[in-house]
Order: C-alpha cells, then sequence, then structure tokens
C-alpha cells in the first residue's frame, strides 16, 4: 500500500479539531441550572394526571362479538348439532382472544402505551 503523506496538514486539523472542548463560563452554567430547578419545581406543582388505562378493551370487543355471533348461530342455523356447533367455534375464538390478549399484554408489557393520559384543565387546575 502507498503511504500517502501529502494529506499530513489535513490529519493535524483534524486531529486538533478533536481535541477542542468548549467549557461554558460558569455564569452560563449557573443559569441553565437555575433554568433547569425552576422547570422541575413547576413540574412537581401540577396536579398529576389521571390515567386511563384502555388494555382490556381488545378482549371485550372480541368476547362480545363472538357472543353475538355465537347467538346468532344458535337462532338462525335450523340443524342443532350445527348450531351447537358454530356456537362453540365462537366461544372457543372468544376464549382464545381474552387469553391472547392477556398473554398478549403480559410479554410485551403494552399497559402503559395503551393508556390515556387525562389532564385537568382550567381555573381550579
Amino acid at each position: 500500500m502507498k503511504d500517502n503523506r501529502s494529506n499530513m496538514g489535513i490529519e493535524e486539523v483534524i486531529r486538533a479539531s478533536m481535541k477542542v472542548a468548549d467549557v461554558p463560563s460558569p455564569e452560563l452554567n449557573n443559569k441553565l441550572k437555575a433554568a433547569v430547578y425552576q422547570q422541575e419545581a413547576l413540574l412537581r406543582k401540577q396536579p398529576a394526571p389521571h390515567k386511563l388505562s384502555f388494555w382490556y378493551l381488545p378482549m371485550v370487543l372480541n368476547l362480545i362479538t363472538f357472543s353475538l355471533l355465537a347467538i346468532g348461530a344458535l337462532i338462525m342455523i335450523e340443524n342443532i348439532y350445527l348450531s351447537y356447533f358454530a356456537a362453540g367455534i365462537c366461544f372457543y375464538a372468544g376464549a382464545a382472544g381474552i387469553l391472547l390478549t392477556i398473554v398478549g399484554v403480559k410479554r410485551a408489557s403494552i399497559k402503559e402505551d395503551i393508556t390515556i393520559c387525562i389532564e385537568k384543565r382550567g381555573i381550579l387546575a
């Protein structure tokens, strides 16, 4: 390999720029710390938002849907064995939906992601 020494000036500039460390003045540092402390104090004074979790909503909607399909199958299908079979499949799908929702929430830990934060607003807040 060829040893290229023609770019030594560029290498020196790069090395010098990597060594530069800007340190803020103590006055600026104190002002920034004071601003951060003021923001923390304001955040502590604010009331905590009310959290409403909806992790169970897909499970409930799945159960309601398949329960209605099972009832519809029992009412509409005249053959009793076929109607019980269709209703059983619907109840099985509803139970599987409950199990999958619970396992999914536990394994993926998405309870916090499916949460709505309601903040108080107005004069009294």
